[in-house]
């Protein structure tokens, strides 16, 4: 049984050796709430998705390709989560006399530990993090609804990473990102120029080859692991050093005033 919330080494064939991991669920396998299980299916796999193209492999900065799929999935889990989440004030839905079985969690294992891009192994430490949060939340409870405390405790993390993303890669003030509502635009992504990074940072060698796999070899991974399936798993040898997480503690984003907005977070998260 997982006993701690740490990363865990996905160890299984050469996909240990390469360093995978997944979330932390302590002892909460299943949910009773779907839109938690689609919430975490979708950041599952679009963080599958992100961390298996090349741009992982260098330390270079990102591609704008990475970019813009860091910004789409910002989007979208905004979208749904300002759209479902239900205010303190405002009735739930609930069911007569249906009790939804529960369902199983899964976990997309991504290459983590040994990835190079500082970036990216930043905000998927970010990602595993909050899939971490979300399979461990009281509202797995809820059968129909999400509130705006969930909203805002899975916000605050794709808030930080946007925040990191805007900042750091984009160069946007800080301040003009930390308005609510901020969002990147086209002509921002089309301007995309690290120029201003060091030289140390814009050159790389070239990573090895012995650890890309092939569509097929991950089409298993691709689908989805339950975490029932899976074995008992460990922490990565050493220390795990998540990384600069530099950036506001609250929750509200902020620019142009056409991105999501999310729930403040509860004093003291």
């Amino acid at each position: 049984m997982v006993t701690s919330d740490t990363v865990r080494w996905y160890n299984v064939g050469k996909f240990g050796e390469a360093g995978y991991a997944v979330p932390a669920w302590g002892n909460d396998i299943s949910t009773l709430n779907p839109n938690v299980s689609e919430l975490t299916d979708l950041i599952g796999q679009n963080l599958f998705a992100l961390l298996h193209q090349e741009d992982a492999d260098m330390q270079t900065p990102p591609s704008v390709n990475t970019l813009r799929a860091v910004h789409n999935l910002y989007v979208r889990a905004g979208q749904i989560l300002t759209a479902r989440a239900v205010p303190p004030g405002q009735t739930e839905f609930r069911t007569t006399h249906v009790a939804p079985a529960a369902t199983v969690f899964k976990v997309y294992p991504i290459p983590f530990f040994k990835m190079r891009n500082p970036h990216l192994k930043r905000w998927a430490s970010l990602g595993l993090m909050l899939l971490s949060e979300m399979f461990q939340h009281t509202e797995n409870r809820k059968t129909m609804e999400i509130t705006t405390t969930f909203a805002a405790d899975v916000g605050k993390y794709l808030t930080r990473i946007y925040y990191n993303m805007a900042t750091e890669l984009f160069a946007k003030p800080a301040a003009d990102v930390a308005k609510p509502g901020f969002i990147l635009t086209d002509a921002d992504f089309t301007a995309y120029n690290p120029s201003f990074f060091t030289r140390v940072e814009l050159v790389d060698t070239v990573p090895p080859f012995d650890m890309v796999f092939t569509e097929d070899q991950l089409s298993t991974l691709r689908q989805g692991i339950p975490v029932t399936m899976l074995p008992q798993l460990p922490t990565w040898p050493g220390l795990l050093i998540p990384g600069d997480f530099s950036g506001p503690s609250g929750s509200a984003v902020g620019g142009s005033g056409t991105g999501p907005v999310f729930p403040a977070a509860a004093v003291g998260v």
